[in-house]
């Protein structure tokens, strides 16, 4: 997800700083960028700006927005804040949470007001939407500015108040979890689902494939976390449970919904 946001800033002719955990982290990010943007220069698009890859934070120092997109984990992203607050003190801070409280979130920053939610959509490079997610201490100017950001990316901005699952995760969750709870049931096949979602509701991508894409691991996380918030209605089936014990998390590891 932090490649496909660094190719999106690229290409619209940002210069991007990505930093990434260790040495072999930062190769493989090195690897998928530069695949990715050979990729859209093939296809005609012309790359205006510049993505480099480090393993030390103080190379943002000077940056004027900053994304976060580690992992879905309130801990992990609470200490990456505090770390980005301290390196960089002025610049404006976007969380790349699909479900996480921006107000929650927040309580990182000396500055609060200086967050804000850029929920992204995978494949970045490709995908149309993304969600900006306003907390209840987010300056109104960088929601503004946040917007225009996304404007500048050739993207769609939606405006949402801070809430569990925001608007996509939450409605895009609940169908996937009802498309494993049919499984389970043996309501229909996998194919069979996620074509009834296609065909039938002009879905570009079927619930189960999309959970393959995003990850399982990271939709059983969101599921667990609404179910917390809004009730058992979010309950993860065990189907889920089942697959992210195995290891099979979808099209990273090879094999999910789908073998990759």
């Amino acid at each position: 997800m932090g490649s496909g946001i660094a190719h999106a800033f690229a290409v619209a002719g940002a210069d991007v700083t990505v930093v990434e955990s260790d040495e072999q982290a930062a190769t493989a990010a090195r690897e998928r960028i530069g695949a990715s943007l050979a990729k859209a220069v093939a296809k005609g698009a012309t790359v205006h700006g510049t993505a480099t890859v480090v393993t030390d934070p103080a190379a943002l120092a000077g940056s004027g927005l900053i994304v976060e997109a580690v992992p879905e984990l309130v801990e992990v992203k609470l200490a990456v804040l505090s770390r980005i607050a301290e390196v960089v003190p002025d610049a404006a801070i976007g969380t790349n949470t699909s479900s996480l409280s921006i107000d929650l979130l927040a309580d990182a920053l000396p500055e609060p007001s200086r967050l804000v939610g850029l929920h992204f959509f995978n494949p970045v490079p490709v995908s149309d939407l993304v969600e900006v997610v306003v907390g209840a201490r987010t300056d109104p100017e960088l929601v503004t500015r946040a917007q225009s950001w996304v404007a500048a990316l050739g993207k769609t901005a939606i405006t949402v108040t801070d809430s569990p699952g925001f608007a996509s995760s939450r409605l895009g969750v609940a169908i996937a979890l009802e498309a494993m709870r049919m499984l389970e049931e043996g309501v229909a096949s996998v194919e069979d689902i996620d074509t009834a979602m296609t065909l039938g509701y002009r879905h570009p991508v079927g619930p189960l494939r999309t959970t393959d894409l995003v990850g399982l691991d990271v939709r059983l996380a969101i599921a667990e976390h609404l179910e917390r918030e809004l009730g058992p209605r979010f309950s993860p089936p065990q189907v889920l449970r089942d697959k992210v014990a195995a290891g099979d998390l979808g099209r990273k590891t090879g094999r999910g919904f789908y073998s990759w």
